[in-house]
């Protein structure tokens, strides 16, 4: 829909329309923000350790959630900055919530690959953007979502390979003492976990992802 048409809509039409994207923000803190990376590398994270509930998944997503705000604390505070302007001046909801998206636009097309934003501005069969202020964010968000999961999958394999190859040495040094009966997960997982924290394993991931964004 045009700009001008939703700005110069009657407030309660706009009102109604804001609700309606309001009940979307629980999709775009999921999606649009750093909190992809996070709780997909800590899901991995866990199922490599193989803790199975340890941690519980409602404090992975409490520590997603707080990385989150603390790495896209700039970007949150520059979104009330340009959106709170328009709304203060006219009492435009629509035009507040075009300019606050800019930002968050912005932080999603520099973790955004070139290729995937490309298909997705091809896809869209409109006349090519001379300027990335010409890209919008419907283009930008499914292209920043593809590359979130190939970076969070491409974390999550390096995570993965250390605590594998434990389980392999583990495996043969069961097999090769003729203990068949004895589930190699539960020998390995003592030494994972050992090894994980004489590593700092938690700070080291947290300082990564929270590194990645800067």
């Amino acid at each position: 829909m045009d700009a001008g048409l939703l700005n110069n809509l009657n407030p309660v039409l706009q009102m109604l329309i804001v609700m309606s994207v309001f009940s979307l923000l629980p999709f775009v803190f999921c999606c649009m923000t750093s909190f992809l990376r996070f709780v997909i590398v800590f899901s991995m994270l866990k199922t490599a350790m193989g803790t199975q509930q340890v941690p519980p998944s409602i404090v992975i997503i409490g520590l997603s959630m707080i990385l989150t705000f603390f790495t896209m604390g700039n970007t949150f505070q520059k979104m009330y900055e340009l959106g709170s302007v328009p709304y203060q001046k006219n009492q435009n909801i629509i035009m507040a919530i075009q300019e606050g998206s800019k930002p968050l636009k912005e932080f999603m097309m520099k973790q955004t690959r070139e290729t995937d934003l490309a298909f997705f501005v091809e896809l869209s069969q409109k006349v090519p953007p001379k300027t990335p202020e010409e890209i919008t964010i419907w283009q930008v968000a499914p292209a920043y979502i593809m590359s979130e999961l190939k970076t969070a999958f491409e974390i999550g394999f390096i995570i993965f390979v250390p605590f594998i190859v434990l389980d392999l040495v583990v495996a043969n040094i069961l097999l090769a003492l003729g203990m068949f009966m004895l589930s190699p997960t539960i020998i390995s997982l003592p030494f994972k976990l050992l090894i994980f924290i004489a590593v700092d394993g938690w700070a080291l991931i947290v300082q990564g992802l929270v590194t990645s964004y800067n």
